[in-house]
């Protein structure tokens, strides 16, 4: 893996070959001649056998505060004089077999000319090829044995060596070869007669060197004693002067108290409470990158506890404070102690002076998007319009524009309002929801990414997440990512779920998660965790650097994501991936050592720095509720430690930049938007945008053709002007069949030579028959860029059903790059079924041709399986439902049923020859099913609480009621229909004219029926269970990390079906282990945590003590895993081991005598 430093100079030529050095520790000083924090750069290795990634982190904790700032790179290109130049150290970790020429001379001049190199351990197998670096670090390594041993001091007087004492660890014995004859040696190692240098020190030129052999693993890197010799060794390495100054420099001291802190990680000593830092005290324990320089833009008293925030045209930060937030849930609009302030630097001297209160009496904002000459708010049950009509910078409108959104739990709302390329409102949710209707159309989901039309009246519901969505964020070329909570700091939204929900095997499609790395990169050692231990579990915004006053390798690169509980912004380094993109970790744009350092937002503000809000709080975690402690009303655990008094708004400059665009914005000026168009910060562009659009001036249109014809690609290929300009016609309504000439220049666009700009045509075009063959005439369905065909492929999915635009999804499915690629293989599902029947008719003229396992082959069977979303529908005419000859029907909807007795038709579909049908008979349920005029029937109870959800199956093995997943009637039948149903589906009274599938009249359903989806096609395995001995229904239970069980009970050699249903929300699993091996399976299951690909592999470790499992479940979904229990009587643990949860999320399977498992 490559990774690039962000100082580096534009000698580095393309971004894609430069290298990232990852910042683990920094802290910017702007007088190089003062006292400053140490730099020192730290060279490992991606290697297995030694780890540096996982050992550099130790360190820079360790270091914290010493005043010693660590940077990371696994890139021996790294080793050149410009970088060398920003350290006063480095650290070499490795196992780098060989070194160039030119790194050679860069590491020795860089020593030889005053600085200090610290090898440590396998640093002496590295570089072997040059003679002049072995003898640089004072020898060579030659053979190891493994052992616990202590080595001697054998100068206590040395600087290196005061204040300490020997140490005992487990490492490797190290024998070395080639010893320099200088070396000073300050510690051996003795076993028997043999007398090994351990640690030594040299000069060369006037620099340097620092060496010792200890730290194969964890166990060395952890221990004070060798903490404290490579501390030491580090400022004796850099020299005199450097370590006076490190030593000069004041780093605030922290104080603690004893306090009651949930201790989910049941640690030892409990957590203490640290006392909050002034703002100056506190940015002495917040590291950023070297070439960056931290200021303060505003502070308590004059802001606290900010949330979200947006600048206005004016380029003024707006600033949403909660003080309410989390339990102070009002129940009623205009009581609260929130407000939206502005905020501004009246004398320009980098601080704001003048706070504006916009609005208050507001309750839990969360987040802020300007629109319609006003802001649109998130503050759930509502969204409110808030609007100054007469310039004081006071709202004096206040509108309630929709209701709906869930107040459940007040971290799991609605938040990250933005505007967006196409002129809608985008925005996510977490778990809490949203169930409404809006233009007409009924809503309810959760997890979510959605939006919302300028006039708030249209609604998309446009992608599903895992768990609470706290970011969101769009590059220069339109693509969107969110980062979610829990273990998914970025994820990618692409084919819309209106179309995967209709694809088997994607009906529960997720944004796609791209964490290319599991670990967090915190510089203390104290902070807390409910679970995903040491990765993200509170990941916030997900905002790329875009804008051009940071170095080359920043631009529509680098995503900065918040993670509070770490004290720190991670900076996601993005790169191109066939149709989508990968991420790996380019580490910290921010960390700090303060405890109540908790950065929630960051953004590129109007100036090109990157801006950053401090929620400034002690107290992160919401829930689960620790032991001890209860809810309040926003379902977070009550906690008298969260902090109501504090906030800190900062910025990040890079210290090389260019001066700063001056930009105004006039949306009367037509001259002044088409200028923000151009702008080099998509702020401005955007913002330009959306003020064209609110203005609605078609006037402007010559001036939008122009950039679209005339404005070139960036450095880094991005054509932003035309991009916007393409959007703004679009947002001006110019494309809606009215405007011949903004037609055909945005239709010419889709021969753009940028393919940024030949996205947005695409996707700005309207979704009709002139498009289609606009489309086919630009060849945007074999553009060579395969995120522009990507995107052909989604929007084609929005058009009518057309026969030609299924045979040219078939033909896609034989193009391999399609086929290969993860997302246009699943965007060509997608449109393949939504031109079925032309896909259909392509697929029977070419069988001959296909291989039995393809792509092509599984679409072509997957058109056999319908998926229905009938919302309240009550009647399916038999002519609309899907084929049932050979299929298996399943069919879900939720019924609230208050105190009254259930009596009267369910469903019924089909008559008294060929029907099935479910009836309430005074609480009971009654299964019909009829097959070529024989009847099957069954009766049963179930457990109903007030509302419940029900399920009818028919597989194969029989018809099966359900009721909130516990199976209530079971009812062996002759298999799946062989006929067609002559009459449609009926829900809860019988329609006109037809004939029941049981004698008799059946009354109407006493109760309403909603939610109602019917799914007919392929196999489902929840009929497995019909054959089982033993079924039994597991679930999660809701913010608790357990299961509902704590003990199953089972028969030896019994058939065992366990419906797992995760009703949780986050994603869960199954594993069921042999007797005794919880923790085993458990510190496995830790270990994979940490591993880039553990979700691919549902986190489960592969070790002998598994017995049986499940996938990962996500929230909402359920899976049966069927299997022979053991012969063995016992207790047999099961757990879940999604990162941190098994510890709690755990019970016991007891196997019994039974019968024999034979």
């Amino acid at each position: 893996m490559k990774y690039t430093i962000p100082t580096l100079t534009s000698a580095r030529a393309a971004i894609g070959l430069l290298s990232l050095v990852i910042i683990l520790f920094f802290t910017s000083c702007s007088n190089d001649n003062g006292p400053r924090r140490l730099e020192i750069l730290f060279l490992g290795h991606a290697s297995e056998h030694h780890p540096s990634e996982k050992y550099a982190p130790i360190l820079a904790q360790a270091v914290a505060q010493k005043g010693i700032n660590i940077s990371y790179t696994n890139d021996p290109n790294d080793l050149n004089a410009t970088n060398l130049a920003k350290f006063d150290g480095l650290i070499l970790y490795a196992n780098h077999d060989s070194i160039t020429s030119s790194q050679e001379k860069a590491l020795l001049d860089f020593v030889e000319g005053g600085k200090g190199f610290i090898p440590i351990h396998c640093a002496t197998w590295c570089f072997r090829n040059s003679p002049k670096v072995v003898n640089l670090m004072g020898g060579q390594f030659k053979t190891h044995e493994t052992g616990t041993f202590t080595a001697d001091i054998l100068m206590p007087e040395h600087p290196v060596m005061q204040s300490l004492s020997p140490f005992e660890t487990w490492d490797e014995t190290y024998v070395h070869d080639k010893l320099a004859s200088d070396n000073t040696v300050l510690m051996e190692r003795v076993e028997g007669d043999h007398h090994e240098p351990w640690t030594w020190v040299r000069n060369q030129g006037k620099g340097r060197v620092f060496y010792t052999a200890y730290g194969h693993d964890e166990r060395t890197w952890n221990n004070p004693g060798f903490q404290d010799l490579v501390i030491n060794g580090i400022f004796w390495a850099v020299g005199d002067e450097a370590a006076q100054k490190a030593k000069q420099y004041k780093i605030a001291r922290l104080s603690y108290s004893d306090a009651v802190i949930p201790n989910y990680e049941k640690r030892d000593p409990a957590p203490r409470l640290q006392a909050p830092l002034s703002p100056d005290s506190s940015m002495t324990h917040i590291q950023i990158p070297p070439g960056f320089e931290l200021s303060l833009f505003a502070s308590e008293p004059d802001i606290i506890n900010p949330i979200a925030m947006a600048w206005d045209e004016k380029g003024r930060l707006w600033v949403v404070e909660t003080v309410d937030y989390p339990n102070t849930v009002r129940d009623e609009d205009g009581v609260g102690d929130d407000r939206i302030k502005i905020l501004e630097d009246t004398n320009g001297d980098g601080k704001a002076d003048k706070f504006t209160v916009f609005a208050d009496k507001l309750n839990i904002p969360t987040s802020i998007v300007f629109v319609n000459g006003g802001i649109l708010i998130s503050q759930a049950p509502l969204f409110l319009f808030l609007k100054d009509t007469d310039g004081d910078d006071k709202a004096d409108v206040r509108e309630e524009v929709m209701g709906g959104w869930g107040v459940s739990d007040t971290h799991a709302g609605p938040s990250n309002l933005r505007y967006g390329f196409n002129n809608k409102i985008w925005g996510t949710v977490g778990y809490s929801g949203f169930e409404g209707k809006i233009g007409g159309e009924d809503f309810e989901y959760d997890q979510a990414v959605f939006n919302l039309s300028r006039d708030f009246k249209q609604m998309s519901h446009h992608t599903r997440t895992t768990n609470n969505t706290w970011g969101l964020g769009f590059t220069e070329n339109n693509d969107i990512f969110v980062s979610t909570a829990n273990n998914t700091h970025t994820a990618y939204v692409n084919v819309p779920y209106a179309f995967t929900k209709k694809v088997k095997n994607f009906s529960n499609d997720f944004a796609t998660k791209l964490d290319g790395h599991y670990a967090m990169h915190p510089v203390t050692k104290n902070y807390r965790q409910v679970d995903v231990f040491g990765g993200f579990t509170a990941a916030a915004g997900h905002n790329f650097y875009t804008a051009r006053r940071f170095p080359k390798e920043y631009w529509n690169r680098i995503a900065f994501i918040a993670e509070p509980t770490g004290k720190l912004l991670h900076k996601g380094i993005f790169e191109v991936d066939g149709a989508g993109f990968k991420e790996s970790d380019g580490w910290n744009m921010m960390a700090a050592s303060d405890e109540y350092m908790s950065p929630v937002h960051a953004e590129v503000g109007p100036d090109g720095d990157l801006w950053v809000l401090d929620w400034y709080n002690f107290i992160i975690q919401h829930n689960p509720t620790p032991s001890g402690f209860e809810n309040g009303k926003g379902n977070a655990h009550v906690n008298p430690l969260r902090d109501r008094t504090h906030g800190r708004i900062y910025k990040i400059s890079y210290k090389g930049a260019p001066e700063a665009e001056k930009i105004t914005l006039d949306r009367k000026e037509p001259a002044s938007l088409i200028n923000g168009l151009k702008s080099s910060n998509m702020f401005w562009r955007l913002t330009a945008q959306r003020l064209i659009v609110e203005e609605g001036d078609q006037n402007i249109l010559p001036q939008l053709y122009e950039l679209i014809s005339s404005s070139k690609e960036d450095e880094i290929g991005v054509n932003a002007p035309a991009i916007h300009a393409i959007w703004a016609i679009e947002g001006l309504g110019a494309l809606n069949g009215t405007n011949e000439e903004a037609t055909r220049i945005v239709t010419n666009a889709l021969r753009n030579a940028n393919p940024g700009v030949r996205k947005a045509a695409i996707q700005a075009l309207p979704k009709n028959a002139a498009t289609q063959e606009s489309y086919f005439n630009a060849g945007s369905f074999s553009d060579p860029n395969l995120n522009t065909r990507l995107a052909a492929f989604i929007e084609a999915s929005y058009m009518a059903p057309s026969n030609e635009l299924g045979k040219m999804f078939f033909h896609a499915s034989l193009n391999q790059d399609n086929v290969t690629d993860q997302w246009l293989s699943k965007a060509v599902r997608a449109g393949s079924l939504a031109h079925k029947n032309g896909f259909i008719a392509t697929y029977l003229q070419n069988t001959a041709e296909l291989a039995p396992d393809g792509l092509t082959e599984e679409i072509y069977s997957s058109t056999s399986f319908t998926l229905l979303n009938l919302g309240g529908t009550k009647y399916v005419a038999a002519a609309d439902f899907p084929s049932v000859v050979g299929k298996e029907i399943y069919l879900s909807g939720n019924i609230w049923k208050g105190n009254t007795i259930l009596n009267g038709m369910l469903i019924q579909h089909g008559d008294k020859t060929n029907g099935y049908g479910v009836f309430a008979d005074n609480d009971d349920f009654v299964v019909v099913v009829n097959q070529n005029g024989k009847t099957y029937t069954g009766k049963g109870t179930a457990d109903m609480p007030v509302s419940f959800k029900w399920e009818f199956q028919l597989t194969k093995a029989g018809a099966t009621f359900i009721v909130n997943n516990v199976p209530a009637v079971s009812v062996k039948t002759g298999g799946l229909f062989d006929k067609e149903l002559k009459q449609g589906l009926r829900i809860d009274k019988e329609t006109d004219g037809m004939t029941g599938v049981k004698s008799g009249t059946i009354e109407r359903f006493t109760r309403g029926i909603y939610n109602l989806v019917a799914e007919v096609g392929g196999d489902n395995n929840l009929s497995a269970s019909l054959d089982a001995d033993k079924v039994i229904v597991l679930k999660t239970i809701p913010n608790k990390m357990e299961y509902d069980l704590k003990t199953l009970e089972v028969e030896a050699g019994q058939t065992v079906a366990i419906i797992f249903e995760n009703v949780d929300f986050m994603q869960h699993n199954l594993l069921i282990v042999k007797p005794g091996t919880l923790e085993t399976v458990g510190a496995a299951a830790d270990k994979m945590a940490a591993d880039a690909n553990g979700a691919e592999k549902s986190y489960i470790p592969d070790v002998p003590e598994l017995l049986y499992s499940t996938r990962l479940v996500n929230p909402g979904e359920k899976v049966v895993l069927t299997f022979t229990a053991p012969s063995e009587p016992g207790d047999y643990p099961y757990l879940c081991t999604f990162p941190g949860h098994w510890r709690i999320m755990n019970g016991i399977l007891k196997v019994t005598n039974g019968k024999s498992a034979d």
